[in-house]
C-alpha cells in the first residue's frame, strides 16, 4: 500500500477568468487537507508580473512558463487552479487526462460583475471586456470540456457551497 506522501491527492480546477478557481480552489484544498497552488501566481513569482511577460515576451513564452508550472504543480499534488489559457496546450491537455479535473463554468452576467477593475492582461485597454471575455471563453470551451470530469457553475451560488460539493466528488473518486 503506497503512502499519501507518494501518491498525492490531486484535483485541477479549469475554466475561464474569473470563474473563481482561486477562490473555490483554496476552499477545497482546506476541506480536503492538502496544498494550494494557483499556476498563474507561481508563475509570477518565478518569472514576474503576467503582463510584465505577455508586453516582452509574448504570450508564446507566457505558455511555455505555464505549461511547465502546470506539469510541476500537478506532479506535486493538491489542488492546482490553472490560469485560463492552460487547456490550450495539447501536452498540458494530455496531462490532465491523467487527473481529477473539475471545469468551473460562469455566465458572462457574473464575469461583468467580478472583473470590474481588474488587471487582466487578455481583457487590458478593451472597450468591451465581457465580450472580449465571452470571445475567448468560446474559443475554450471545448477544452475545457475535453478534460474535466465534472463541471461546476459558480455564476449565482455561495462559494463556500460549491467548495464543498466539489471536495465531496472527489473523495469519491479513485
Amino acid at each position: 500500500m503506497m503512502s499519501s506522501s507518494e501518491h498525492p491527492l490531486t484535483l485541477v480546477l479549469v475554466g475561464p477568468m474569473a470563474a473563481g478557481k482561486t477562490s473555490v480552489g483554496r476552499k477545497v484544498a482546506r476541506l480536503l487537507a492538502v496544498p494550494f497552488t494557483d499556476t498563474d501566481k507561481r508563475i509570477a513569482a518565478e518569472h514576474g508580473p503576467i503582463p510584465e511577460i505577455f508586453a516582452a515576451h509574448g504570450e508564446a513564452r507566457f505558455r511555455e512558463f505555464e505549461r511547465e508550472a502546470v506539469a510541476v504543480a500537478v506532479a506535486e499534488g493538491g489542488v492546482v487552479s490553472l490560469g485560463g489559457g492552460a487547456v490550450m496546450d495539447a501536452d498540458t491537455r494530455a496531462l490532465l487526462h491523467r487527473h481529477p479535473v473539475v471545469f468551473l463554468t460562469v455566465t458572462a452576467d457574473a464575469v461583468e460583475r467580478r472583473i470590474s477593475g481588474s488587471a487582466r492582461p487578455l481583457l487590458a485597454g478593451d472597450e468591451n471586456p465581457v465580450e472580449r471575455w465571452r470571445t475567448i471563453f468560446d474559443q475554450r470551451r471545448s477544452w475545457y470540456e475535453e478534460v474535466a470530469d465534472l463541471t461546476v457553475d459558480t455564476s449565482r451560488r455561495p462559494m463556500r457551497a460549491l467548495a464543498e460539493e466539489i471536495a465531496a466528488w472527489r473523495r469519491k473518486q479513485p
